[in-house]
């Protein structure tokens, strides 16, 4: 059993930088890959960003050349560097992680871009 757990949420005025972790409670070697998704209020789901085991990475459209996926092996955690914040980046942001087939999820973490 995998537990993911996300922190570094917050209120943050447009054009300002947050970062999230996902802590999981487990190696996170192993994983195949780990992801950010996103959830704002009235919409779907949506993809953020993936990190595989290997580092390849890839964005959404909506984020690239703004958030940065990391992660650390040693402290199994993941990272996303959120820069240039925009108001429509408001969202509750959650961690999704696959092991040996099973999909975990966090519990999420708002984000709150506002003036």
């Amino acid at each position: 059993q995998v537990q993911l757990v996300e922190s570094g949420g917050g209120l943050v005025q447009p054009g300002g930088s947050l970062r999230l972790s996902c802590a999981a409670s487990g190696t996170i070697f192993s994983m195949n890959y780990m992801a950010w998704y996103r959830q704002a209020p009235g919409k779907e789901r949506e993809f953020v960003a993936i990190i595989t085991t290997s580092g390849n990475t890839n964005y959404a459209d909506s984020v690239k050349g703004r958030f940065t996926i990391s992660r650390d092996n040693a402290k199994n955690t993941m990272y996303l560097q959120m820069n240039s914040l925009k108001p429509e980046d408001t969202a509750v942001y959650y961690c999704k992680a696959e092991l040996f087939g099973t999909v975990y999820w966090g519990q999420g973490t708002q984000v709150t871009v506002s003036s």
